[in-house]
């Protein structure tokens, strides 16, 4: 019974749906082509604002072929990877001290609740100013990006583990770090997945924010910048399309390892039984 509600809230985590479901999600994405080609073709007074499918396949097909689109997604994915990876590490840290010590809790819990509180952009003057505008200043951003999320639920996840967990832990006689590795933190697990999974969704979309914001160096989000100067609507669509396609990417890869750890979860609770 445990190992069966353990696969189905794996299976709602997910997001695990029927093959017609699956289906279905593509009827909006081709009906918006549909619309595009349409309103591109048949359109009037829009030349050079309402660019043709045609068009911007033919963008990609070259800036594919120049090595340009390669360069950039090389950029920006090296950022928000190492972004992505100093905020977790922090946050999963500082989320974890905030869950075990009240006194942390105390200390710490008032103001970063006020720090969390401050919309992100807020922090992009003095972060150009003390960083400059170099991927030092993108990494510290997307870092930032990253550390909320995580922080939060980590701190909720171990703040919810249940008190029976705990006394068992007391009467097998654990010592306060064996209660947090052996009970604390495998309990708290699908909050901590839920935190790292918006980190990386997060600090995608902060990664364009960064380049578009500070605009020093190369990046899609560049591409972007360098579209909107040279009124290129292909560019900027082409760009769009790159953004969009990426974050859907990050987001299944994310799911496809949380479906796999909570599988194997799932296969190790019933072989334990």
């Amino acid at each position: 019974m445990a190992d069966s509600s353990l696969e189905l809230e794996a299976g709602r985590e997910v997001g695990i749906d029927q093959p017609a479901g699956r289906w279905r999600g593509w009827v909006l994405p081709l009906a918006a082509l549909a619309v595009w080609w349409y309103v591109s073709r048949n359109a009037s007074g829009t030349q050079g604002i309402m660019v043709s499918p045609a068009q911007v396949l033919h963008t990609a097909i070259a800036q594919a072929e120049s090595g340009a689109l390669w360069r950039a997604m090389s950029a920006s994915l090296t950022r928000e990877l190492t972004g992505f990876t100093i905020g977790t590490i922090a946050g999963l840290a500082l989320g974890a001290l905030l869950g075990v010590s009240k006194i942390a809790s105390r200390a710490i819990g008032p103001s970063f609740n006020t720090f969390k509180q401050v919309s992100l952009f807020a922090w992009i003057p003095l972060i150009s100013v003390w960083f400059g505008l170099g991927d030092v200043a993108k990494v510290v951003f997307l870092s930032l990006a990253a550390l909320v999320p995580v922080v939060v639920h980590t701190n909720d996840g171990i703040r919810a583990v249940s008190p029976a967990l705990l006394e068992v832990a007391r009467v097998f006689r654990y010592s306060k770090w064996q209660t947090v590795a052996h009970v604390v933190l495998p309990a708290a697990l699908p909050s901590l997945f839920t935190g790292i999974y918006l980190a990386l969704i997060y600090s995608w979309l902060a990664t364009l924010g960064a380049e578009y914001l500070l605009v020093a160096g190369s990046g899609i989000g560049n591409t972007l910048v360098d579209g909107s100067e040279q009124f290129r609507m292909d560019l900027v669509v082409f760009g769009v399309i790159v953004v969009g396609v990426t974050g859907w990417a990050l987001n299944a890869l994310a799911r496809a390892v949380q479906r796999r750890w909570f599988t194997h979860a799932a296969q190790a609770a019933r072989l334990t039984q």
